[in-house]
Protein backbone atom coordinates (compact mmCIF):
# COMPACT_ATOMS: atom_id res chain seq x y z
CA UNK A 1 0.00 0.00 0.00
CA UNK A 2 1.27 3.43 -0.94
CA UNK A 3 1.95 5.86 1.89
CA UNK A 4 0.65 9.28 0.87
CA UNK A 5 2.25 12.40 2.33
CA UNK A 6 0.68 15.85 2.08
CA UNK A 7 2.98 18.84 2.53
CA UNK A 8 1.08 22.05 3.28
CA UNK A 9 2.79 25.29 2.39
CA UNK A 10 2.21 28.78 1.12
CA UNK A 11 3.88 30.13 -2.03
CA UNK A 12 7.52 31.31 -2.16
CA UNK A 13 8.51 28.85 0.54
CA UNK A 14 10.95 26.28 -0.98
CA UNK A 15 7.91 24.08 -1.57
CA UNK A 16 9.06 23.16 -5.08
CA UNK A 17 12.58 22.40 -3.89
CA UNK A 18 11.03 20.14 -1.25
CA UNK A 19 9.06 18.42 -4.02
CA UNK A 20 12.32 17.92 -5.95
CA UNK A 21 13.84 16.39 -2.83
CA UNK A 22 11.09 13.79 -2.48
CA UNK A 23 10.91 13.09 -6.21
CA UNK A 24 14.61 12.26 -6.27
CA UNK A 25 13.86 9.17 -4.17
CA UNK A 26 13.50 6.11 -6.37
CA UNK A 27 10.48 5.00 -4.31
CA UNK A 28 8.40 8.19 -4.51
CA UNK A 29 5.96 9.78 -6.95
CA UNK A 30 5.03 13.46 -6.57
CA UNK A 31 1.90 15.51 -7.27
CA UNK A 32 2.21 19.24 -7.90
CA UNK A 33 -0.55 21.50 -6.45
CA UNK A 34 -3.53 19.35 -7.44
CA UNK A 35 -6.16 21.86 -6.28
CA UNK A 36 -4.85 24.83 -8.26
CA UNK A 37 -7.54 24.62 -10.95
CA UNK A 38 -10.27 24.22 -8.32
CA UNK A 39 -9.02 27.33 -6.54
CA UNK A 40 -8.87 29.38 -9.74
CA UNK A 41 -12.29 28.25 -10.95
CA UNK A 42 -13.87 29.16 -7.62
CA UNK A 43 -12.11 32.49 -7.08
CA UNK A 44 -11.37 33.61 -10.65
CA UNK A 45 -8.15 35.05 -9.24
CA UNK A 46 -6.04 36.40 -12.16
CA UNK A 47 -2.99 34.19 -11.67
CA UNK A 48 -0.30 33.67 -14.30
CA UNK A 49 -1.15 30.74 -16.63
CA UNK A 50 -4.83 30.91 -15.58
CA UNK A 51 -6.25 29.40 -18.78
CA UNK A 52 -3.50 26.80 -19.08
CA UNK A 53 -4.08 25.57 -15.54
CA UNK A 54 -7.82 25.17 -16.07
CA UNK A 55 -7.13 23.36 -19.34
CA UNK A 56 -4.69 20.84 -17.84
CA UNK A 57 -6.12 20.12 -14.38
CA UNK A 58 -9.46 19.03 -12.97
CA UNK A 59 -11.38 21.77 -11.14
CA UNK A 60 -13.74 19.22 -9.53
CA UNK A 61 -12.84 19.11 -5.83
CA UNK A 62 -14.34 15.67 -5.17
CA UNK A 63 -12.67 14.19 -8.22
CA UNK A 64 -9.28 15.49 -7.10
CA UNK A 65 -9.69 14.16 -3.57
CA UNK A 66 -10.54 10.73 -5.00
CA UNK A 67 -7.38 10.81 -7.11
CA UNK A 68 -5.27 11.79 -4.11
CA UNK A 69 -6.60 9.05 -1.86
CA UNK A 70 -7.79 6.17 -4.08
CA UNK A 71 -5.84 6.20 -7.35
CA UNK A 72 -3.25 3.49 -7.92
CA UNK A 73 0.35 4.62 -7.44
CA UNK A 74 3.33 2.58 -8.65
CA UNK A 75 5.53 3.71 -5.78
CA UNK A 76 5.97 3.11 -2.07
CA UNK A 77 5.32 6.80 -1.38
CA UNK A 78 3.32 9.57 -2.97
CA UNK A 79 4.30 13.12 -2.06
CA UNK A 80 1.60 15.74 -2.55
CA UNK A 81 2.61 19.41 -2.70
CA UNK A 82 -0.33 21.53 -1.52
CA UNK A 83 -0.84 25.28 -1.31
CA UNK A 84 -2.90 26.16 1.75
CA UNK A 85 -4.79 29.01 0.07
CA UNK A 86 -6.18 26.50 -2.45
CA UNK A 87 -8.22 24.97 0.39
CA UNK A 88 -11.13 27.41 0.45
CA UNK A 89 -13.22 27.88 3.57
CA UNK A 90 -15.90 25.25 3.99
CA UNK A 91 -14.37 22.48 1.87
CA UNK A 92 -14.69 18.91 3.14
CA UNK A 93 -11.39 17.81 4.65
CA UNK A 94 -12.41 14.27 5.66
CA UNK A 95 -10.24 12.88 2.87
CA UNK A 96 -7.14 14.05 4.74
CA UNK A 97 -7.65 11.25 7.29
CA UNK A 98 -6.04 8.85 4.81
CA UNK A 99 -2.73 10.72 4.53
CA UNK A 100 0.27 11.69 6.60
CA UNK A 101 0.76 15.45 6.86
CA UNK A 102 3.58 17.91 7.25
CA UNK A 103 3.59 21.72 7.25
CA UNK A 104 6.29 23.97 5.79
CA UNK A 105 6.66 27.56 7.04
CA UNK A 106 8.76 30.61 6.24
CA UNK A 107 9.15 34.01 7.91
CA UNK A 108 6.26 36.19 6.60
CA UNK A 109 8.26 39.27 5.62
CA UNK A 110 10.45 37.09 3.37
CA UNK A 111 7.38 35.54 1.74
CA UNK A 112 5.71 38.92 1.18
CA UNK A 113 8.86 40.34 -0.39
CA UNK A 114 9.42 37.33 -2.65
CA UNK A 115 5.78 37.02 -3.67
CA UNK A 116 5.51 40.72 -4.56
CA UNK A 117 8.70 40.50 -6.61
CA UNK A 118 7.21 37.59 -8.58
CA UNK A 119 3.64 38.77 -9.02
CA UNK A 120 3.61 42.52 -8.32
CA UNK A 121 0.92 42.36 -5.63
CA UNK A 122 0.50 40.50 -2.34
CA UNK A 123 -2.40 40.10 0.08
CA UNK A 124 -2.77 38.00 3.20
CA UNK A 125 -4.99 35.57 1.27
CA UNK A 126 -2.37 35.20 -1.47
CA UNK A 127 0.25 33.75 0.86
CA UNK A 128 -2.04 31.40 2.79
CA UNK A 129 -0.49 31.67 6.27
CA UNK A 130 -3.78 32.29 8.05
CA UNK A 131 -5.37 29.36 6.24
CA UNK A 132 -2.28 27.27 7.00
CA UNK A 133 -2.82 27.74 10.75
CA UNK A 134 -6.50 26.85 10.38
CA UNK A 135 -5.67 23.72 8.41
CA UNK A 136 -3.08 22.69 10.97
CA UNK A 137 -5.81 22.62 13.61
CA UNK A 138 -8.51 21.08 11.39
CA UNK A 139 -6.34 18.32 9.91
CA UNK A 140 -4.87 17.60 13.32
CA UNK A 141 -8.36 17.02 14.69
CA UNK A 142 -9.38 14.82 11.76
CA UNK A 143 -6.25 12.67 11.69
CA UNK A 144 -5.13 12.68 15.31
CA UNK A 145 -1.60 13.07 13.96
CA UNK A 146 1.02 15.09 15.82
CA UNK A 147 1.76 17.00 12.62
CA UNK A 148 5.41 18.05 12.18
CA UNK A 149 6.14 21.63 11.15
CA UNK A 150 9.31 22.35 9.16
CA UNK A 151 11.05 25.74 9.11
CA UNK A 152 12.29 26.39 5.58
CA UNK A 153 15.20 28.51 6.80
CA UNK A 154 16.42 25.58 8.90
CA UNK A 155 16.16 23.37 5.82
CA UNK A 156 18.33 25.75 3.80
CA UNK A 157 20.86 26.10 6.60
CA UNK A 158 21.11 22.43 7.62
CA UNK A 159 19.34 20.13 5.16
CA UNK A 160 21.51 17.19 6.21
CA UNK A 161 19.96 17.53 9.68
CA UNK A 162 16.42 18.73 9.02
CA UNK A 163 15.45 16.38 6.17
CA UNK A 164 16.24 13.26 8.25
CA UNK A 165 14.35 14.86 11.17
CA UNK A 166 11.35 15.36 8.92
CA UNK A 167 11.44 11.75 7.72
CA UNK A 168 11.70 10.50 11.30
CA UNK A 169 8.73 12.63 12.33
CA UNK A 170 6.73 11.04 9.51
CA UNK A 171 8.00 7.55 10.42
CA UNK A 172 9.63 7.21 7.01
CA UNK A 173 13.15 5.99 6.32
CA UNK A 174 15.47 8.80 5.25
CA UNK A 175 17.09 8.53 1.82
CA UNK A 176 20.27 10.53 1.17
CA UNK A 177 19.06 11.10 -2.40
CA UNK A 178 16.71 13.71 -0.90
CA UNK A 179 19.62 16.10 -0.36
CA UNK A 180 20.56 16.64 -4.03
CA UNK A 181 18.91 16.36 -7.43
CA UNK A 182 19.74 17.08 -11.09
CA UNK A 183 18.88 20.41 -12.67
CA UNK A 184 16.09 20.83 -15.17
CA UNK A 185 12.34 20.60 -15.63
CA UNK A 186 10.17 17.66 -14.61
CA UNK A 187 7.18 16.04 -16.27
CA UNK A 188 5.49 16.21 -12.88
CA UNK A 189 5.73 20.02 -12.74
CA UNK A 190 2.49 21.92 -13.19
CA UNK A 191 2.01 24.07 -16.27
CA UNK A 192 2.61 27.12 -14.04
CA UNK A 193 6.28 26.13 -13.77
CA UNK A 194 7.05 28.43 -16.71
CA UNK A 195 6.27 31.41 -14.46
CA UNK A 196 7.33 30.28 -10.98
CA UNK A 197 10.03 27.57 -11.19
CA UNK A 198 13.01 29.27 -12.84
CA UNK A 199 15.22 29.18 -9.74
CA UNK A 200 14.44 25.61 -8.76
CA UNK A 201 15.05 24.39 -12.31
CA UNK A 202 18.65 25.57 -11.92
CA UNK A 203 19.07 24.12 -8.44
CA UNK A 204 20.84 20.93 -7.41
CA UNK A 205 19.90 20.90 -3.74
CA UNK A 206 18.89 22.98 -0.75
CA UNK A 207 21.35 25.84 -0.96
CA UNK A 208 21.84 28.37 1.81
CA UNK A 209 20.93 31.72 0.30
CA UNK A 210 22.75 34.87 1.31
CA UNK A 211 20.05 37.15 2.65
CA UNK A 212 20.00 40.58 1.09
CA UNK A 213 18.40 43.48 2.90
CA UNK A 214 14.99 44.53 1.62
CA UNK A 215 12.33 47.00 2.66
CA UNK A 216 8.56 46.64 2.62
CA UNK A 217 6.05 49.36 1.86
CA UNK A 218 3.17 50.13 4.28
CA UNK A 219 0.75 47.80 2.49
CA UNK A 220 3.23 44.92 2.64
CA UNK A 221 3.98 45.61 6.30
CA UNK A 222 0.24 45.49 7.02
CA UNK A 223 0.08 42.02 5.44
CA UNK A 224 2.99 40.84 7.59
CA UNK A 225 1.33 42.21 10.73
CA UNK A 226 -1.96 40.49 9.85
CA UNK A 227 -0.44 37.03 9.37
CA UNK A 228 2.31 37.15 12.01
CA UNK A 229 0.27 35.69 14.93
CA UNK A 230 -0.66 32.67 12.78
CA UNK A 231 2.95 32.15 11.73
CA UNK A 232 4.09 32.34 15.36
CA UNK A 233 1.52 29.70 16.29
CA UNK A 234 2.84 27.34 13.62
CA UNK A 235 6.45 28.13 14.52
CA UNK A 236 5.81 26.92 18.07
CA UNK A 237 5.34 23.41 16.59
CA UNK A 238 8.57 23.32 14.54
CA UNK A 239 10.35 20.02 15.12
CA UNK A 240 13.63 20.44 17.00
CA UNK A 241 13.29 24.18 16.44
Amino acid sequence: MTIRIAMWSGPRNISTAMMRSWENRTDCQVVDEPFYAFYLQQTQSPHPCFKEILATQSDDYQQVTQQLTKSHVDAKYQYQKHMTHHMLDGVDLDWTAELKHCFLIREPSEIVNSYTNSRGVCSANDIGIIRQAELFDEIGRITGQAIPVIDSNRVLTSPQTVIPEMCAALDIEFDSKMLTWPTGKRESDGVWASHWYHSVENSTGFAKVEKRPFSLNPQQLAVVEEVLPYYEKLKSHVING
